[in-house]
């Protein structure tokens, strides 16, 4: 862990903008690593080579910096997943939505694992992490109205489909995370491998063999 104590010595100079994006940069590594409760602002000042009221200066306090880390997180995580989505194609599309989040995963670990911690007030249902994946979900399901036409499937449960199949790319991401193997285009071929294989063959009135059904 960072010492607490502010290191002076060869403080580099910077703009206002500069340093405010220095310490979103050098918090983000504190916040992944720490978490919001166990993080110090002293911690961030001593890593960013400044003194605490510096910080204070740019964010007023610790949860606003989270906040802004948090917010620009979401947004750049957002913006890859919804600029990738542009097939009718469903196959392409499974290929475009896990290849967004993984490469999202691979250049922004740390990021991502902000996303996965639990937000400090509490108030976002399954982190915000949950809340990305839910408005790409949403995203998906516009995509997914198409299909389902094409194909003749209940245009009422694209929805439900685009959850499932977003749930399945993402749950894999946070495993894929900590592990990082297989590579991330091999897990990337084999989550498509397995939800195409399912979406291509979907039966149009299925039934569960637990209910004493064929």
């Amino acid at each position: 862990m960072a010492s607490t104590k502010p290191a002076t010595a060869g403080r580099v100079r910077m703009s206002a903008l500069e340093r405010r994006q220095q310490l979103i940069e050098v918090s983000r590594g504190v916040f992944a690593e720490r978490g919001f409760d166990a993080a110090s602002i002293e911690e961030i000042a001593s890593a960013a080579r400044i003194s605490k009221p510096v910080v204070y200066e740019h964010f007023g306090d610790k949860e606003s910096l989270y906040a802004i880390v948090v917010d620009r997180e979401m947004t750049q995580l957002m913006s890859m997943m919804t600029e990738a989505l542009t097939s009718d194609r469903p196959r392409l599309l499974l290929e475009q939505a896990a290849t967004a989040l993984f490469d999202y995963i691979d250049e922004n670990t740390d990021g991502f694992r902000v996303l996965l911690r639990p937000h400090p007030r509490g108030d976002q249902r399954g982190g915000t992490f949950g809340t990305v994946m839910r408005e790409v979900a949403d995203h998906l399901t516009d995509r997914l109205v198409v299909v389902c036409k094409h194909y003749n499937y209940p245009v009422k449960l694209a929805p439900m489909y685009a959850h499932m199949l977003v749930g399945m790319v993402a749950l894999t991401g946070e495993w894929w995370a900590e592990v990082r193997r297989p590579s991330k285009e091999q897990v990337i071929t084999q989550v498509v491998n397995m939800a195409w294989n399912g979406v291509s063959h979907l039966e149009r009135e299925p039934t569960l063999v637990t209910k004493g059904h064929p």
